[in-house]
């Protein structure tokens, strides 16, 4: 018989409004870049191109803004926060690119509880965040509003 081990992550009932969260570091690097544009097929000379980046306020290549996106997500799961409790991501807003993130640059998840709602479902629940990449030198890279639905505890 073979049995799951318990969730580290976070339950509904865990979560309270005002509770701040901040995830481990990771160092964005070239690779990532060129990856991404490979993933998603977006080659704009912005992020791929160094001598047209010349030419641009940003001097070099920066990142794709959803692959910023992206490794928030991840970042939030290295937190330890969604292991075996999340159970869907349920919504974006008010999404901001406010600073370009570029190769070498060191960033973190921080996340603030504003919202927690029951689920009309017993076994769930709905956390909402507010969320900034922040950059190695204290700069918001993004911002946004996610909302997530958790596994409440005992279901």
């Amino acid at each position: 018989m073979t049995t799951t081990p318990p969730a580290r992550g976070r339950y509904f009932e865990d979560f309270e409004i005002g509770q701040e969260f901040v995830s481990p570091a990771r160092t964005i690097t070239q690779t990532d870049i060129v990856n991404f544009a490979c993933l998603s097929g977006d080659f704009n000379e912005v992020h791929t191109n160094f001598e047209y980046c010349k030419t641009t306020p940003f001097g070099e290549p920066i990142a794709h803004g959803p692959l910023v996106y992206a490794i928030m997500g991840g970042l939030q799961y290295a937190s330890g926060l969604n292991d075996g409790t999340l159970l869907a991501l349920l919504q974006i807003d008010g999404w901001k690119l406010m600073d370009p993130v570029k190769h070498g640059d060191t960033i973190r998840l921080h996340s603030r509880v504003v919202d927690k709602k029951a689920s009309s479902k017993p076994d769930r629940g709905v956390i909402t965040f507010q969320r900034q990449c922040v950059k190695h030198d204290g700069t918001v890279a993004q911002e946004m509003t996610a909302t997530l639905l958790y596994r409440r505890r005992g279901h």
